[in-house]
């Protein structure tokens, strides 16, 4: 069960950065999910392990990973559609 919990606070997290910045994720739902993943393992390399913890995130540390990730390729998918 904690499985399910980390896919869905994944996916939450990273459908939240994509808000904050108003970027899409490419990949709708599973790249919501795989952007707050890797947000959060991108969270906690840079910023440590603080906050609040909710089925092994970070809240605020990986919320500003995805943030970064979701950033960088919305950088990157702009550069190549030039």
């Amino acid at each position: 069960m904690s499985f399910i919990w980390f896919l869905i606070i994944g996916g939450i997290i990273g459908w939240l950065a994509g808000a904050i910045l108003g970027k899409d994720i490419p990949g709708g739902i599973i790249g919501n999910i795989i952007a707050g993943i890797i947000g959060a393992w991108i969270g906690g390399k840079l910023l440590g392990e603080w906050g609040w913890k909710v089925s092994d995130f970070y809240v605020f540390p990986a919320l500003i990973g995805a943030l970064v990730l979701v950033f960088i390729v919305s950088l990157i998918l702009k550069a190549i559609r030039k």
